[in-house]
């Protein structure tokens, strides 16, 4: 087999992040693969001068658009906090119009999707990006499907990542469909990446809400509840904890938090089983009934509607690291 030859578009105020995590996991894979099977791994941009990134940095491309006149194996957009609200680049939209579908899988990282939009690649198609952006790159492109709470998403040959970080999470999974998982893992192991997350694992925590003050009815619903989670905790129990009533406990939830009370509830008990199915090798039932959940099978349905996975796989995830 052919090099994998991979272009990663950059571009003026580009994610540094987004560029090096991606090129770092392939790096990385080389010295798990024979020759054959190595990456190539080459920056495309407008120009080949030095861009500077958002961070400072300054990158050099390895071809321009014009020079890079071939077909990859893969492409992919990197992001930058300024592309939500940044104008179509017309030479950039012209050459993944023309080269970028022409590989065998195409896509972005992080706001990189606001390029692909732009592009017109993402009509009917199921795409992620930073979740911060995410309603923006639905309002922009109501034509995609857009998943706003995602590490990565899949579609056909489009791939799309979730934000910054995320792009190693993408790459380990491009790699392990290349070359298979312990490929994949050992990549993960030689960049100290705790695990690799699924493509449907929560981008952030519901312990990463804003934490209201103690003295507030919200934060005394917060406190209380991340120190009894065995409890069971109708609307009607937050409200006695909070003083004030159903009505108004689960109108704060949604105004000041973006969540109901019952999702916050369920996110700060599926955050803590997390935890234990990393840390501990307790039993299953024993995880569900410390983190408040009536049963396995209730946590097992809670992982499944948010994360994706089972808790059994998300605690393999870890043993195989």
């Amino acid at each position: 087999m052919a090099q994998r030859k991979v272009a990663l578009v950059m571009f003026e105020g580009v994610q540094a992040l987004d560029v090096a995590g991606p090129l770092d996991v392939f790096a990385v894979a080389n010295d798990f693969l024979p020759q054959k099977d190595r990456y190539r791994c080459l920056l495309v941009s407008g120009h080949t001068q030095p861009v500077r990134s958002s961070n400072g940095m300054q990158m050099t491309a390895d071809l321009s658009f014009e020079e890079a006149d071939r077909v990859f194996d893969t492409v992919l957009v990197a992001g930058g906090p300024n592309l939500p609200n940044s104008l179509a680049d017309d030479a950039m939209s012209a050459w993944l119009q023309t080269w970028g579908v022409r590989a065998r899988r195409y896509g972005s990282i992080c706001t990189g999707a606001f390029v692909l939009g732009r592009a017109g690649l993402l009509d009917g198609r199921t795409v992620t990006t930073h979740w911060l952006c995410s309603a923006q790159l639905a309002a922009q492109f109501p034509a995609a499907r857009v998943e706003h709470n995602r590490i990565h998403a899949r579609d056909d040959r489009l791939v799309t990542s979730a934000g910054i970080t995320a792009g190693i999470d993408l790459s380990l999974a491009l790699v392990g469909e290349d070359h298979g998982p312990d490929i994949s893992l050992s990549c993960a192991k030689a960049l100290v990446v705790v695990a690799q997350r699924q493509g449907g694992q929560s981008q952030f925590s519901p312990l990463l809400l804003p934490v209201k003050a103690p003295d507030t009815p919200l934060g005394k619903v917060q406190a209380y509840v991340m120190e009894h989670l065995r409890e069971a905790f109708p609307v009607e129990r937050l409200a006695q904890i909070a003083g004030i009533s159903p009505r108004s406990i689960a109108r704060l939830f949604v105004r000041d938090l973006g969540v109901t009370p019952h999702e916050y509830v369920e996110g700060v008990r599926l955050d803590q089983a997390r935890n234990l199915l990393e840390s501990s090798d307790a039993a299953l039932k024993a995880v569900a009934f410390d983190c408040g959940f009536a049963s396995p099978d209730q946590m097992r349905s809670a992982f499944q509607r948010r994360l994706d996975v089972t808790p059994q796989q998300y605690r393999a995830s870890f043993r195989t690291m």
